[in-house]
């Protein structure tokens, strides 16, 4: 079927995790549906140990699935693997890893960083 799309998530490439127009250090990501004009659509998102990601706004739904690791967010809450975290419009946060960790991510719109 031409309309179908399977991701290998075993066989996929990461790439530097340029989502906001520069590179992140210790992040990297694998787009699936995502259109960084729109800010729409999955990907998984790859961070090294010891990684903090940007503060940021969520300017509407962003969800993810922790694949493998253990993500530490701002207010200490961790979330372990097999977590599915939704944000709603407006939070705003920043998390990071100790060890590593994976994330399927799914977005609505892009964030803004603060």
């Amino acid at each position: 079927m031409k309309k179908r799309l399977i991701t290998k998530t075993s066989k996929v490439k990461f790439k530097p995790f340029n989502n906001y127009g520069k590179v992140f250090k210790g992040m990297d990501w694998h787009k699936i549906t995502y259109d960084i004009k729109k800010g729409q659509g999955s990907y998984i998102l790859k961070l090294k140990p010891n990684t903090r990601t940007p503060y940021h706004k969520h300017t509407n739904y962003e969800e993810f699935y922790i694949l493998d690791g253990q993500l530490i967010d701002k207010d200490n809450t961790k979330f372990n693997k097999g977590d599915f975290v939704s944000f709603k419009p407006g939070s705003h946060h920043s998390s990071y890893t100790k060890k590593g960790c994976t994330l399927l991510v799914f977005m609505r719109r892009k964030n803004k960083l603060l």
